[in-house]
């Protein structure tokens, strides 16, 4: 868990609506820490989504009892999506995030549970989003001033640097963690990117959702973070999310050809 000193924001910027979406699936060892730290923040206008898929290890009540903790009669400050069955970390988000829009979220945080993603550096993704005016703000591990666990090994380095530069040289982005987890967007770029029609299922759902908010015109950031390795549970990355991290970018360049294509005609 980070603990950098938190960035301040005005008054004003702290109340925004801004939504932190959180999936789970057998984090009941690492939410309770990654709830407190979000709720310590001093962002007014902040609220945890936990979007939990049935967890076997009751992930699903512990965020229940944590809402009950820090809800207030006047401020909903958690709450929890409960879903029926894992179906894929692009699919929680996805749920997640169209909820917090409905639900009147002019800022939505993808961020995991599993405290690789620093909670201190959510109120710097959105103050860049305010000052900018960017729709979406990207905590990087690539770009100048962003690091990674020391508990990544050199082949775990290789593998993610060829991730995202495979994917960048495909679909011709110039965003250098276009594989990243721990994203803002602005209600408007969700909307506009329309999410019940985005394909991706598994992780490569990070890499679709950058992609076709660039093509959709919209400014994308990014902002050096420290990236940490979970310390509890198990990663979720199986063969099947591989296969579709690798297939994806493809898909997508695809799909725009065809689509300038009927645009010229």
């Amino acid at each position: 868990m980070s603990t950098h000193a938190v960035t301040p924001l005005p008054a004003e910027w702290g109340r925004t609506a801004t939504t932190v979406v959180m999936p789970t699936y057998n984090e009941a060892d690492n939410l309770p820490a990654m709830a407190e730290a979000l709720m310590a923040l001093p962002m007014e206008g902040l609220r945890l989504l936990v979007v939990d898929d049935n967890s076997p290890d009751g992930t699903g009540k512990i965020a229940e009892d944590l809402a009950e903790r820090h809800n207030r009669p006047d401020r909903t400050r958690m709450s929890v999506l409960h879903r029926t069955a894992k179906d894929g970390l692009g699919r929680a988000y996805a749920a997640g995030m169209t909820r917090a829009v409905d639900e009147g979220a002019a800022y939505v945080v993808q961020m995991d549970a599993d405290g690789s993603h620093p909670a201190d550096k959510v109120p710097e993704l959105l103050g860049v989003a305010l000052a900018t005016g960017a729709d979406v703000v990207v905590g990087s591990r690539y770009v100048p001033g962003g690091t990674l666990s020391d508990a990544w090994g050199l082949h775990r380095r290789l593998l993610s640097r060829w991730a995202n530069a495979y994917a960048s040289t495909i679909l011709g982005t110039r965003v250098r963690d276009i594989t990243g987890g721990f994203n803002l967007w602005s209600a408007d770029a969700l909307r506009a990117i329309d999410l019940a029609t985005v394909g991706s299922a598994g992780y490569s759902f990070q890499v679709e959702m950058k992609y076709r908010a660039l093509r959709a015109g919209h400014t994308v950031m990014e902002v050096p973070i420290h990236f940490e390795d979970r310390t509890v549970g198990e990663s979720k990355m199986n063969l099947a999310v591989q296969l579709e991290s690798v297939a994806m970018p493809w898909r997508l360049r695809a799909r725009a050809t065809r689509a300038t294509g009927h645009r010229a005609r």
